[in-house]
């Protein structure tokens, strides 16, 4: 039975997109049939992520009015081969999307897919809604800092509420992706620790991805961290929350270089 996951945040530039890439990357190096949504109709920024920019004919709203077809609109990872995406649209805005073209393109996708992971747009907006709805699980990605958590816990009442699992009075399962975390920074109070976090949100931990210039590297080459530096700090701490996702309990730890070797800062049980 395949699984909907969206990953979505309150606030924009706290690395959603990054993570949704680097997180359907690593569940589908594990072997898992793997399908990344761009939701964020007119900035289009997963496919430039994924290195996929070029190879895009039709997106997300051909499929949904019924201009192309499915198959025509999926891309499939030329570094993997059980990970593909369905980019969005550049420019037209997210008006074209409709409730009942998400819904059938998400049917459409359950049958053929393990994961379908929808990056959504920031913010409580229609298009954040429609790539929320269908959803089985989320990730709520956060950076550090007071406005990024603060907006978040407005997402997760949204989650509570404006989903059809909600609808149907059952439980979506909430996790915590915490971004751009610097452990030196946080023990000096200049930005919240994970234990602050942890407190405002009250949501299980799925991962704490550490502050890093792989990060952006990756991005720059066209290409999700977790392939393209699959032993970085970074990309061992999406790893191991993609496998958090599929059920697996591990602890929760910042990983740190220190004299050659990993040093884990904090360790707590995962979602």
């Amino acid at each position: 039975m395949a699984k909907v996951l969206v990953v979505t945040s309150g606030k924009g530039g706290v690395g959603k997109t990054t993570s949704t890439a680097a997180l359907g990357a690593a569940l589908a190096r594990s072997g898992q049939n793997v399908v990344v949504v761009d939701f964020d109709v007119g900035l289009r920024n997963l496919d430039l992520v994924m290195g996929a920019e070029r190879r895009v004919v039709f997106d997300l709203i051909n499929v949904v009015q019924g201009d192309a077809r499915l198959a025509q609109a999926l891309i499939r990872d030329k570094r993997c081969e059980t990970l593909s995406i369905l980019p969005a649209s550049q420019t037209r805005d997210k008006d074209a999307l409709t409730s009942e073209g998400v819904a059938k393109v998400i049917d459409e996708l359950r049958e053929k897919f393990d994961w379908i992971i929808c990056d959504s747009p920031a913010g409580i907006e229609r298009g954040a809604q429609l790539a929320m709805y269908h959803a089985d699980a989320a990730v709520i990605v956060t950076n550090p800092e007071v406005s990024s958590v603060r907006d978040s816990d407005r997402i997760i009442g949204l989650l509570d509420s404006k989903t059809a699992r909600a609808e149907r009075g059952e439980k979506i399962d909430k996790h915590l992706l915490l971004t751009r975390y610097d452990p030196a920074r946080a023990a000096r109070k200049e930005m919240l620790s994970v234990e602050d976090v942890l407190e405002i949100l009250s949501i299980p931990l799925v991962g704490i991805v550490p502050e890093s210039e792989d990060v952006l590297k990756a991005s720059n080459i066209g290409s999700p961290v977790t392939l393209a530096s699959p032993d970085s700090l970074p990309a061992r701490a999406y790893q191991e929350a993609a496998r958090r996702l599929t059920g697996e309990e591990l602890e929760v730890s910042v990983p740190i270089e220190k004299r050659g070797l990993f040093e884990w800062l904090f360790k707590r049980r995962g979602a």
